[in-house]
């Protein structure tokens, strides 16, 4: 046997980065009404989620919220996942999914709290069973692993999707939740959102596998890639990997290829490090441009469309920063009172320490 032989894995890609055709649509498209509404929302997400970001940014360079992670450039693989997936599934997410999370129904004004540090924004009205972000890198893969074993061993027919940066590929917290996804057959899709960046280490210098997904093959499981900047490719392959979850035919690994835009969080600055022109030409292959083409070349969108949701999202968005703005900051007891059941006499005394300390601070009005 020949070792050095490649493994290959699928790609997909329906749309070309200019938004014409790059191969026939899937089988489910042939409904010209479906999929005008499918991809409809698909846009109104992806522009629902770059007003936002780029929003959240502007609030963290002027000092009104804490460090943020953009998901500019992303958006397309985070609203296709939240449209694949089903109201009672669950959402596993990393730190740069807040395209998924408004699909899954979080709401603008709760990923602002949370960045803005404060975690009532990760008590999601319209979607409580969904994880809050995860930012210690790959941690969320075991998680994942351990809630679709409770629904396998339950026999419920949910299923569990959970998303990744390339960077976290590396790490044996993804390793160790593949291997059991694969020996148990859990009703879980990883999704490894491949930006090219682990913040300042390119793909080429993370992993000598020629691609991610053929990481799947020693787990038993599938592996598949797909066009990360093609909202419709990303829609078709993630459907039918939960529809094959759903069905007890266990896990698949979707590697997701597209760019990171932004620096890796607002605390850092990409060019230092990375080529202007390697940038420039990612910016050719974004994913808003792209669907867009696809719905004016159909007759499906058009100026007067685009204008209308423009105002509609900017109204959402400025509502939502108002109403986060404001949010009274939580009581200093907060810190404490989620920790235990009872809390333990020690760290009474420490909450007693800091309600009295804020109290000096602000007057009393943190009780």
């Amino acid at each position: 046997m020949n070792m050095q032989t490649p493994i290959q894995v699928p790609f997909t890609r329906y749309l070309s980065a200019d938004g014409t055709l790059h191969t026939n649509l899937p089988d489910w498209a042939a409904d010209a009404s479906h999929l005008r509404e499918i991809l409809q929302q698909l846009y109104h997400d992806m522009v629902l989620a770059r007003v936002l970001d780029t929003r959240s940014v502007a609030l963290q360079r002027t000092g009104r919220m804490g460090t943020y992670a953009s998901c500019l450039g992303q958006e397309a693989i985070g609203v296709a996942i939240g449209q694949a997936m089903q109201d009672d599934d669950l959402f596993v997410p990393y730190y740069r999914d807040l395209a998924a999370q408004l699909r899954r129904g979080v709401r603008p004004v709760e990923t602002l709290l949370y960045w803005g540090g404060d975690e009532r924004g990760n008590a999601y009205r319209d979607c409580a069973g969904d994880f809050p972000n995860c930012v210690p890198i790959a941690t969320q893969c075991c998680h994942a692993a351990g809630a679709a074993t409770a629904f396998r061993v339950r026999g419920e027919r949910h299923v569990v999707v959970c998303t990744l940066g390339d960077g976290a590929t590396s790490r044996g917290d993804f390793l160790e939740a593949l291997n059991l996804a694969g020996v148990w057959q859990l009703p879980l899709v990883f999704v490894i959102c491949n930006n090219q960046w682990a913040i300042s280490v390119p793909r080429a210098l993370q992993s000598a596998a020629p691609t991610l997904a053929q990481k799947a093959v020693g787990a038993g499981l599938p592996g598949e890639q797909v066009d990360g900047n093609d909202a419709l490719a990303v829609y078709d392959r993630v459907s039918a990997a939960i529809q094959r979850a759903r069905d007890g035919k266990g896990a698949t690994l979707i590697e997701a290829l597209t760019y990171r835009l932004g620096d890796h969080t607002t605390a850092d600055d990409a060019n230092r490090y990375r080529p202007q022109a390697e940038l420039k030409a990612a910016w050719e292959r974004e994913p808003l441009g792209r669907l867009r083409s696809f719905l004016v070349a159909r007759g499906d969108w058009g100026e007067w469309q685009e204008k209308s949701l423009y105002r509609e999202v900017e109204q959402q968005v400025a509502t939502a920063v108002e109403e986060y703005l404001a949010t009274p900051p939580e009581p200093a007891s907060a810190m404490f009172d989620s920790l235990y059941a009872e809390l333990p006499a020690a760290l009474q005394a420490q909450r007693e320490a800091a309600i009295a300390r804020a109290a000096r601070l602000d007057g009393g009005a943190a009780s």
